[in-house]
């Protein structure tokens, strides 16, 4: 058996797992949304301010994968038979010491927090102290007695510190400017990312309930969390072409494009029944969505400093 073997070395593919690369949309898009919401007020910004910033989200979404697969696994809630990925579950399929998987989880959040004082330097301890909210919330997202994972308020929380604090904190160290319409701007990104968070969940209701967590799918059940589900994804498209309209108005002309492009993957959620058989494939939608309404969001927003002449 796996737990008589010797201890299986967390070797640097092990630890790419772990920190679940397809999972960075949600780190990823909020920095690039955040240079482009500085980008219109500031002309003027610092490409290695914003590679910093962009380093530190990836370091704390690394950090947020590697202490659920941690916590998951020391509390049994994940198994073999849960339907995920040998790449997402890293301590279940290979035998490694979960000491070691914890040791990586701290050491990704050191090296943010070591990076976050070049951010501390350059626009004083606001970005700190978003940042501290930020950590509290990926600790006790899966730790503690009572994780924020057992309650129905993951989605709300993942959303709003990924998609609503990391982008005003990176404006904030973009422009040197405290700006709270950027949680504003970013509300598609906070509903990306509780989509995300949604996806997950509703696939996994059956092993959650049998696990004693209190997700939201779990308490509205399956068919009532699709209609929940699919309203997001409704108002998702909706709030980019309305923030774009309002605030970015001559970005409005890359709106045609993001909905055409939005068709095939808009289509293929609706149609996710978020059953434990679908999961692998429903997270990997979810994230491409993601990525892909993101990107025209930000290209939006860029397109709307360029003066167009005939």
């Amino acid at each position: 058996m796996s737990s008589e073997r010797a201890r299986a070395h967390l070797t640097p593919r092990l630890m790419i797992q772990l920190a679940a690369p397809h999972t960075w949309p949600a780190s990823l898009m909020p920095v690039l949304a955040a240079v482009a919401f500085a980008a219109r007020t500031n002309s003027a910004l610092s490409a290695l301010s914003a590679c910093v910033l962009l380093a530190i989200a990836v370091l704390a979404q690394s950090a947020v994968n590697a202490l659920n697969d941690y916590f998951d696994f020391i509390k049994g809630a994940d198994s073999a038979d849960d339907n995920v990925e040998e790449s997402d579950a890293v301590l279940v399929y290979h035998n490694v010491c979960p000491a070691h998987v914890l040791a990586f989880a701290l050491a990704c959040m050191m090296v943010a927090l070591a990076l976050g004082v070049y951010c501390i330097m350059l626009a004083g301890w606001i970005p700190l102290c978003i940042a501290f909210v930020g950590a509290l919330a990926i600790v006790f997202y899966s730790g503690g007695r009572t994780p924020l994972s057992y309650a129905p308020v993951g989605e709300a929380v993942s959303g709003v510190v990924m998609g609503g604090l990391l982008p005003l904190a990176c404006y904030q160290v973009l422009t040197g400017v405290l700006e709270p319409l950027v949680l504003v701007w970013s509300i598609p990104l906070i509903i990306g990312i509780a989509l995300i968070m949604l996806t997950n969940n509703t696939c996994d209701i059956e092993k959650d309930r049998m696990a004693g967590r209190r997700t939201l799918p779990v308490l509205l059940n399956r068919q009532r969390s699709r209609v929940l589900y699919r309203s997001l994804l409704i108002i998702w498209l909706a709030s980019i072409t309305v923030i774009v309209a309002l605030w970015y108005t001559p970005g409005i002309i890359v709106v045609p494009f993001l909905l055409l492009a939005a068709h095939a993957p808009f289509n293929a959620l609706w149609a996710n029944p978020c059953t434990p058989a679908v999961r692998v494939q429903a997270m990997g939608q979810i994230c491409s969505a993601n990525l892909l309404f993101g990107a025209f969001f930000a290209a939006a927003v860029f397109a709307s400093g360029i003066t167009l002449t005939l």
